[in-house]
């Protein structure tokens, strides 16, 4: 069941995507999901269990550690308290799946701080619900199951009347349909059906073409100094006809194109999917060149640096020291890597908005840090329910101050004081954030209408503290706009713009000029983040 489930939804990780309510380019639902569901379902495949409750604990366990965004934590949450249902049972029966899923209920319910209808919750809490009630009727598994499903189906079409946002785009919650897409790989296991087959494993063999190249480049030796190309980079894409139109897919282009990002460079690929290993400098200039033939189905970053340090510090018999206080953050960008750990950043996990970091991912670099008392800043609201999942599982003292943006968590490193208590820098920290107000330009990857606007596919976006408050095909007529919107002369003191990697000389010169003129009295800087995604991130304070 679980492995046919996590099947199932890797083959509509698009389709969940797709209906994002956001029209940015982000680290979508059905992305998210997949990753954290394949995780728990290879933790599955190495338990080798044939004890129900022994299989349960192990697809918790690969959720809780592979979690990314707030799907995935969710997710993980849901089948954690499925595994504690069902403790000690040696065989699924009907009780078993009501308890189980009773429990995953309860359990996610008290991990989300706020807990919204409409979403993902809903639908599992619907579906509990009804599952109680048919336990009564019904003894035959397969038809109980059926019905079960029926149920979570029913209450995802209920989505967009629990919450207006999806009504008013026209969608259901993209997390429910996961959660849908999971219950119905479930069933066809159970029943014995098969489910329609990508044979991506079977014709490409990439995971054995990496580990042969790893092994041949870990023959010579060289100082952790000497890697050119610092991240270990792999994606999956799933090639759309739409944006094939566009940029029509030439293996051989395209490799040609990658080889200039990095060397140890492996490309395989058929009619539907690509597949890619790169050793390179910058990833997000790779996610990119791969992004315009299709939709990721997965992401991997690996700092090879770090990576070789560890295995040189393993030669020091000397183990380090803990220092007092460390403070472990996340963003997408060498320019921002770099602001951060100028502003006291202690590790800067690389990803964000394409890419979020898993539990394990945020847990590693806390472990990395090495320190007595750790504060995780995760700049993205969908990566505070992983950087707090991460903060239980780690043996240090965390507190995880939810910032939702780049600008927030640059807010909170500017009052942290290494001379006082955890608890009193997380208060001062939270307060900074707060006082920053969040402009960013992005870009729309579909059509939609939200909150009273209509946005086109390819237009650019304005986001005022993540609300979309301007569009426009020009982009200097949207960063006015934003501008515009989110300055108070009165009240503003400092404009700080951080240019990603797409932002041009001639716009930054012209945006500048604009607020000079506009805004005589306030303080202007201008900073290179390079990040993806967001040609320009505004900071007002």
């Amino acid at each position: 069941m679980v492995l046919t489930g996590a099947h199932h939804l890797s083959n509509n990780a698009d389709k969940i995507d797709a209906l994002n309510v956001f029209p940015v380019p982000d680290g979508d639902t059905g992305t998210n999901m997949n990753l954290s569901i394949t995780s728990g379902a290879n933790e599955v495949k190495q338990a080798n269990e044939q004890n129900v409750s022994d299989i349960a604990n192990a697809f918790a366990k690969g959720l809780l550690m592979g979690a990314r965004g707030n799907s995935g934590v969710i997710l993980s949450q849901l089948f954690r308290g499925f595994a504690k249902g069902i403790e000690g049972k040696k065989e699924l029966d009907i009780a078993g799946f009501v308890s189980g899923l009773e429990s995953g209920v309860n359990t996610a319910y008290k991990a989300v701080m706020k807990p919204v209808e409409g979403t993902i919750l809903t639908v599992a809490k619907d579906t509990a619900n009804e599952a109680k009630k048919l336990a009564d009727s019904e003894s035959d598994i397969i038809l109980f199951t059926e019905k079960v499903v029926a149920a979570a189906k029913a209450s995802l079409k209920r989505t967009p009347d629990l919450l207006p946002v999806l009504k008013e785009v026209g969608v259901v919650d993209s997390g429910g349909q996961g959660l849908v897409v999971i219950y119905e790989g479930f069933l066809a296991a159970l029943k014995g059906e098969e489910l329609p087959e990508h044979n991506i494993d079977d014709t490409m063999d990439l995971e054995d073409l990496v580990h042969a190249e790893h092994h041949k480049q870990a023959q010579d030796f060289m100082e952790t100094d000497d890697i050119q190309y610092g991240y270990c980079t792999e994606f999956m894409v799933r090639f759309e006809e739409d944006k094939l139109k566009e940029h029509p897919y030439d293996e051989t282009k395209f490799r040609e194109e990658l080889s200039q990002h990095g060397d140890s460079l492996l490309v395989v690929s058929d009619d539907e999917i690509v597949k890619v290993h790169i050793h390179a400098e910058y990833p997000g200039d790779v996610f990119n060149l791969g992004q315009r033939f299709g939709s990721f189905i997965n992401l991997k970053v690996e700092n090879m640096r770090e990576q070789h340090s560890k295995i040189t510090e393993k030669n020091n018999l000397k183990p380090k020291q803990k220092q007092d206080f460390a403070i472990v953050t996340v963003a997408m960008g060498d320019g921002l890597n770099e602001l951060l750990k100028s502003l006291g950043a202690t590790i800067v996990i690389q990803g964000g908005q394409t890419m979020n970091p898993s539990t394990k991912d945020i847990a590693n670099a806390v472990e990395k840090a090495n320190a007595e008392k750790v504060i995780i800043l995760p700049n993205n609201k969908n990566i505070v329910m992983a950087a707090e999942q991460a903060a239980e599982i780690v043996d240090a003292e965390v507190e995880v101050v939810p910032t939702k943006t780049i600008p927030q968590g640059m807010s909170a490193l500017l009052v942290f004081n290494p001379d006082t208590t955890l608890e009193e820098n997380k208060q001062q920290m939270v307060a900074a954030s707060k006082d920053v107000k969040t402009g960013q330009i992005t870009y729309a990857v579909r059509d939609t209408q939200i909150d009273g606007m209509t946005i086109e596919n390819g237009h650019f976006m304005g986001l005022a503290d993540g609300k979309i408050v301007a569009t426009n095909p020009n982009q200097m007529e949207v960063i006015k706009q934003l501008l515009s919107e989110i300055v108070d002369e009165e009240e503003d003191e400092i404009i700080t713009i951080l240019s990603g990697e797409d932002a041009s000389s001639d716009e930054e010169e012209e945006m500048v000029r604009f607020l000079e003129e506009k805004y005589e009295d306030i303080e202007i800087e201008v900073h290179k983040g390079n990040q993806p995604i967001y040609s320009y991130i505004f900071s007002i304070e």
